[in-house]
């Protein structure tokens, strides 16, 4: 199948074709003829498989193409709704890219940058709105922006939206969109009840489309445990960085051990970047950018970075701290293994996450291969069922270096004796890596 016969418009089609697409992912194939119908969609797939260009596609059709109308809008004719700044962004350079030939009048609208900005793109004028939830209200407090005139709403990782807590904003939303001649299409990587619950509410028979099972992940992608003692897994971090020079995404739990983590890295020789919540709009901008090109070989991201980030060929993710919900792993290793190319998946599991793991895998329902590196196996093996211990090296991992046995300056985690007496008062309970 070709992108020719799914009814896309030939200014379409040119772009796509410059940008080298010449066959359409399953949700493309699946969705872009539905949406072309103007029905609404339930539409879901896993991370990495095309869902931007499945809705971004039918929408530049439909809007500039079979329904084309003056230049100059005075407000906008489609909402794209996204939970972060970085797939708003993405979502926005998508929307131009695929529309390129066309005349595309789109702006972004999301938070930690200034609003006067924003402010003056919607006074002069757009037709596609790619939008953060939280910073949309505020422009609908300021009547800033006037939604009345939406044909289009499309909300993109409508899961993720909800797992931040941003029901309430969007049903707030919805109450300023027509509810009459509106074409919906909400995407998500997962189907839980929320999201079918909130799909009833404003979708009239929306057509549903599954490509994947829920919480599946890519086949081409390969799992890996590696256990190791808390306090060692820095060591261990850098001793696989430093034998794998690949371009790596690594996963913290908490903003402040991210950017500590970044700095670690760096000061090891490494060319990292820390990319979360508390840094401003140009610096996750930068950061990200940097790490797209090259400059930086290892970007440390909070769970911020688990949806949205496009980023091409990403051969390795590597958790550093297990998330605490297993379904946010599914959307971290997500980043790796894309568009069929071949990832790796790696954690680093600590005897405090145990639950985490097993939850992780009642979720896959598969096994992860545990494998102990040589130099860094923990003083208490991990307490799983099937758990099998094998050293990394009979993998063809290279030996490890001595100084990757010992503690890192700066560590701050020592395996001591002081150390070992403080877990053993904390008994039982789960404790939360300072990353």
């Amino acid at each position: 199948m070709s992108f020719e016969t799914l009814g896309l418009a030939p200014a379409l089609l040119r772009a796509l074709t410059e940008q080298g697409y010449t066959e359409p992912t399953p949700i493309q194939a699946a969705a872009i003829p539905a949406a072309l119908e103007g029905k609404d969609l339930l539409a879901g797939a896993q991370t990495g498989t095309g869902k931007t260009a499945a809705f971004s596609l039918p929408l530049l059709d439909r809007l500039y193409v079979a329904q084309r109308k003056p230049a100059q809008p005075k407000k906008p004719r489609a909402l794209v709704l996204t939970p972060t700044r970085e797939l708003a962004a993405q979502v926005h350079e998508s929307v131009r890219a695929y529309g390129k030939h066309l005349g595309v009048r789109a702006t972004t609208i999301f938070g930690g940058v200034g609003m006067q900005p924003q402010v003056d793109a919607l006074r002069r004028g757009v037709e596609i709105l790619v939008a953060t939830p939280g910073r949309l209200i505020d422009h609908i407090g300021q009547r800033s922006v006037d939604l009345s005139g939406i044909e289009v709403l499309i909300l993109d990782e409508a899961d993720r939206m909800l797992d931040m807590g941003f029901l309430p904003a969007i049903k707030r939303i919805l109450g300023h969109l027509p509810r009459q001649n509106r074409i919906t299409w909400l995407f998500s990587a997962t189907f839980a009840p929320e999201i079918k619950a909130l799909a009833g509410e404003f979708m009239r028979e929306p057509v549903e489309i599954q490509v994947a099972k829920p919480n599946s992940v890519a086949a081409t992608v390969t799992h890996r445990v590696h256990p190791v003692d808390a306090a060692r897994k820095r060591d261990l971090l850098l001793h696989l960085l430093e034998s794998d020079a690949r371009q790596t995404l690594v996963f913290g739990r908490t903003k402040h051990g991210s950017d500590k983590l970044a700095k670690i890295l760096e000061k090891a020789g490494l060319r990292s970047a820390a990319i979360h919540g508390n840094k401003s709009q140009s610096q996750r901008t930068r950061a990200l950018g940097d790490f797209k090109s090259g400059k930086v070989n290892v970007l440390v991201a909070t769970d911020i970075a688990a949806r949205g980030l496009d980023i091409d060929q990403l051969p390795m993710v590597i958790n550093f701290d297990l998330p605490m919900v297993a379904e946010d792993y599914v959307h971290r290793i997500g980043r790796t293994g894309r568009a069929g190319a071949e990832g790796l998946a790696v954690s680093l599991v600590s005897r405090e996450e145990e639950g985490q793991l097993r939850d992780i895998r009642r979720l896959l329902k598969q096994d992860i291969a545990i494998e102990a590196v040589a130099g860094f196996e923990p003083t208490q093996p991990l307490r799983l069922d099937d758990a099998r211990a094998t050293p990394a090296n009979s993998r063809g991992r290279a030996p490890t270096p001595n100084h990757a046995r010992r503690p890192h300056p700066g560590n701050g985690g020592e395996a001591t004796p002081a150390a070992r007496k403080r877990r053993r008062r904390r008994g039982g309970q789960r404790a939360t890596q300072p990353a």
